[in-house]
């Protein structure tokens, strides 16, 4: 939201130095997106507010492409309405799709490029509109890459024999590369594609401009250890989640496989089904930085597995044998009674859950009785009313709008992922010196991400910033604090 700020505001691509640490489609869109409303950016409260409810709009498109696209690869409507259901109600699913994610933007277009891939007949309209779609989806979110190979196996199959193949089967890598190259020509015409010198050394970053390659190469060089050690996401923050749909997601994936690639010429849909969910899952097994939310673009891929395996495991010959004609209802009966378990066992926590007093209550992902909006106004409300808006000030990133488009403005209030890596924040307005900072709006979870952040030191003048504080304003409610420090000089 802050970029797409910048967007509107300034007409350019970050408030900061642009480093290309991701593609600006995504936040090309939220511009797009706030900029017509009457109060722009603070049209439903505050910027984040405004941006999430582009996420709702952008979900309920998806939905509508998930099933289209599960029925379509699956030839079945109980297939479809499985990974519809799972893409709406998984607690996992839940908690990600609301959020400001660049990933829910790329997993839009992403879907309507399969869409269109799997239009009735594969026409040159088709492959034109599925190409742009996912050359759209690679300069939303990079990670969209993984998902390529799939859409390449697919279009070979759906125009294989066809009239227009060799015409076809140019447009559409085209089409795909066009947003791509436009991204790539976008640095180049700013001399920031090539690093100085053609220098790749990661322990020695280009000092004079930013470089594309090289952010992709120090991206692609990240490395964080194995997500499956007992420390890693997938234990700590995936699995209480949703175990279900991803234990049974990857399951299917492998059953997709394996049936797709073991007669693929009858079972396409099983094949890009699985290898679509596998592909990401790769990415994210693969060994480099992996955060919280990038298990996004991996929730409709298991969701669609699943309906496509249930359904076929209950079309099979055998249970036509042994049940003969309720072998029909039984493939509605037993999806219905598996949601309703679902649905109903406070052990999913998909509508219910047994809370911290060991009480059955409604399952609720975002705590809302804590009322952190409210904390958060409040902690905002202080900063307006008792720090003049010449002050210096270290925040967390989600207050960024709210000080910087809501008059009073503070413009010299930056996120410490900022003023940590930006050279004009870093070395010029704080000149990595903590006397230099006035004030610390702090949160928990902003206190883990510095230090998360500080593998190499660079946010050791704003943690001196910290240690030489007091302070004046807080409010703890649950596991979440919020705070502010005056820095003491």
């Amino acid at each position: 939201m802050q970029r797409a700020w910048s967007l509107v505001r300034e007409t350019r691509l970050s408030p900061y130095t642009y480093d290309y640490d991701h593609a600006p489609a995504g936040w090309i869109t939220l511009a797009g997106w706030a900029f017509p409303l009457p109060k722009q950016f603070e049209a439903f409260g505050n910027a984040i507010n405004t941006g999430r409810f582009l996420m709702l709009l952008v979900h309920l498109a998806s939905v509508v492409l998930l099933f289209e696209v599960t029925r379509r690869l699956s030839g079945t409507v109980l297939a479809a309405t499985i990974a519809a259901f799972f893409f709406n109600l998984s607690p996992i699913s839940v908690y990600y799709q609301r959020q400001v994610l660049l990933d829910n933007l790329m997993i839009f277009w992403m879907l309507l490029a399969l869409y269109a891939l799997l239009r009735r007949e594969t026409t040159i309209r088709s492959a034109l509109a599925g190409g742009i779609a996912l050359g759209i989806a690679l300069i939303t979110k990079e990670n969209a890459l993984f998902f390529a190979p799939t859409f390449m196996y697919l279009l070979y199959r759906r125009i294989r024999g066809s009239a227009s193949q060799r015409f076809t089967r140019t447009l559409w890598p085209f089409a795909a590369a066009a947003p791509v190259g436009a991204y790539v020509t976008y640095a180049l015409l700013k001399n920031e594609l090539m690093p100085s010198g053609l220098d790749f050394d990661l322990a020695n970053p280009p000092a004079d401009h930013v470089s594309l390659l090289y952010t992709l190469w120090w991206q692609i060089n990240r490395s964080q250890g194995s997500l499956l050690n007992h420390h890693g996401l997938l234990y700590t923050s995936w699995l209480p989640r949703d175990s279900f749909l991803l234990l049974a997601g990857m399951a299917t994936t492998v059953i997709s496989l394996w049936w797709g690639m073991r007669k693929h010429r009858r079972d396409l849909g099983f094949f890009v089904a699985g290898t679509l969910g596998f592909g990401y899952a790769f990415y994210l097994l693969r060994g480099s930085v992996v955060l919280d939310f990038y298990i996004t673009p991996l929730i409709p891929m298991f969701a669609m597995n699943i309906g496509m395996v249930t359904d076929r495991l209950l079309r099979r010959p055998v249970l036509r044998k042994v049940l003969g004609r309720a072998s029909s209802k039984v493939r509605i009966a037993v999806p219905v009674l598996l949601a309703v378990m679902l649905l109903a066992s406070p052990s999913t926590g998909y509508v219910l859950t047994v809370n911290t007093e060991g009480r059955v209550a409604v399952a609720d992902q975002y705590q809302h009785k804590l009322a952190l909006t409210h904390m958060q106004l409040a902690q905002i409300a202080w900063v307006r009313k008792h720090v003049s808006p010449k002050a210096r000030i270290i925040m967390d990133d989600d207050m960024w709008g709210e000080l910087h488009d809501v008059h009073p403005v503070y413009p010299y209030a930056h996120s410490h992922w900022n003023a940590s890596s930006d050279p004009a924040l870093r070395d010029k307005l704080f000149r990595k010196r903590w006397q230099n900072v006035d004030y610390i709006i702090m949160s928990n979870k902003m206190r883990n991400a510095i230090h998360r952040n500080n593998g190499d030191g660079r946010e050791n003048w704003i943690l001196a910033a910290l240690r030489n504080s007091e302070r004046v304003w807080a409010d703890i409610r649950g596991g979440i604090r919020l705070e502010i420090y005056r820095v003491n000089k």
